[in-house]
């Protein structure tokens, strides 16, 4: 009797020690995934070129083969994707003049809308010429299928080959919830209140990456690293630094993509943004349906706040909200995107509610409980892609198309957003 009671207890104790440690490691950093890069890599050499712009001519470098871009254009070439996610892209290349060249990668040049899909930014080349080097950059998502591609300059240039590497594989979000709308009260369905010591990898997913976002934004987006994204004082603090990791800028980008989302209901964060011409704060969703460039704005976007440090007042903090919605049938290209702002008192030593009430029938937005955008075009499947699930994104970006649009103020040194709590909540 004595050895089995000690035998159970010893098999309880090794219990609760495994339920201890698979509970811990939920807010833990999780483990780097194994990609079989020899099944995702995509090499492919310069000289398989099948359509150029500008003078070009084949050359050799130390036994490779070159193509040589004389002046300003493109290369066109194909790039097979086999399997869905986030791609690090290299460019084996050489400047070919005094000129320090800026090129870029344009993904789906084919593509039935005429956009332009920039899944690089731009890219200065400053080695000596013709000096080989290998350039980069990380997170690119691309679908699986085939990409035409082109790499454009806009000087001479010299290009040895182009590589994708899968860094992350596409994974479609497991847990999907549809808010209630219909009653009196509303009730917190789901909400992270950051008042843990680690941020909840139950919750969250960091994108990582500095290929620009869509918006030419120079930040390189980290993945668990705390100068760049933490839990303080019962807050989730998002800070950008300059002149950091060997990049312009660093900082951080979580959304709840691969753990849960969310349809209908009303979502709703408590924050301070940042001062200073330069930044682009955001708290956002994006539809589940996104994979990579093609996907937008078919997938649908509701901006819940954009703030950019430009509107903003360095003494007072006094800023403007931005809200807005994005969908096929109404998005920039077509100079008819559905917006509203407020202004704001204090936006960046006060702590602001901003929200959004989301429904089958509209999108309202909120500052403090006020009222000041409505979208409700739910007509057509173009204009109403609301009617299936988004993830939550919460992110503060540098520069970019919008946030850089008056430069960056080259005294700051680092940046803060500061979100007290994010909550999901249905009608009861």
């Amino acid at each position: 009797m004595a050895r089995t009671n000690l035998f159970t207890l010893a098999l309880l104790a090794a219990l609760i020690s495994l339920n201890a440690c698979n509970g811990k490691s939920s807010k833990e950093e999780p483990r780097q995934e194994k990609i079989d890069t020899k099944k995702t890599s995509v090499f492919i050499e310069a000289e398989s070129n099948h359509d150029a712009q500008g003078a070009i001519e084949a050359t050799s470098q130390n036994n490779s083969k070159f193509i040589h871009l004389k002046e300003a254009g493109w290369i066109a070439l194909d790039a097979n994707i086999a399997q869905a996610g986030r791609y690090k892209i290299e460019i084996r290349t050489a400047k070919a003049s005094d000129e320090e060249p800026i090129i870029w990668i344009e993904d789906y040049y084919d593509n039935k809308d005429d956009r332009t899909y920039n899944i690089s930014g731009n890219i200065k080349i400053a080695a000596k010429q013709d000096s080989l080097v290998t350039v980069n950059r990380v997170g690119a998502p691309m679908n699986k299928g085939l990409h035409k591609i082109k790499l454009h300059t806009n000087n001479a240039l010299k290009v040895d080959w182009v590589k994708f590497t899968m860094v992350k594989k596409y994974r479609e979000t497991p847990r999907k919830m549809v808010q209630n709308t219909n009653g009196d009260e509303w009730s917190v369905v789901w909400a992270d209140e950051f008042e843990g010591s680690k941020i909840d990898t139950t919750k969250w997913t960091f994108d990582e990456g500095n290929w620009g976002w869509g918006n030419y934004e120079p930040q390189y987006y980290t993945n668990h690293r705390e100068k760049n994204a933490r839990i303080e004082d019962g807050n989730l603090i998002i800070e950008a630094h300059k002149n950091d990791m060997g990049q312009e800028w660093t900082s951080a980008r979580l959304t709840t993509r691969e753990k849960v989302s969310f349809q209908y209901g009303k979502i709703e964060f408590r924050a301070k943004v940042p001062a200073h011409r330069g930044n682009w704060a955001a708290g956002w969703t994006l539809g589940d349906d996104y994979i990579d460039e093609l996907s937008w704005p078919y997938c649908g976007e509701i901006d819940i706040l954009e703030s950019v440090g430009y509107e903003m007042d360095n003494e007072t903090g006094d800023g403007i909200a931005h809200a807005s919605a994005h969908s096929g049938a109404y998005y920039f290209k077509l100079g008819n995107q559905p917006t509203a702002t407020t202004p704001v008192e204090n936006m960046n030593n006060k702590y602001h509610t901003y929200a959004v009430e989301w429904t089958p029938e509209y999108i309202k937005a909120f500052v403090d409980g006020n009222h000041y955008f409505t979208y409700d075009d739910n007509t057509t499947e173009l204009s109403w892609p609301f009617d299936k699930p988004h993830n939550i994104i919460l992110n503060l970006a540098m520069g970019g198309g919008w946030g850089g649009a008056q430069g960056i103020d080259e005294t700051v040194t680092s940046q803060k957003m500061i979100i007290d709590y994010v909550r999901v909540y249905e009608r009861k």
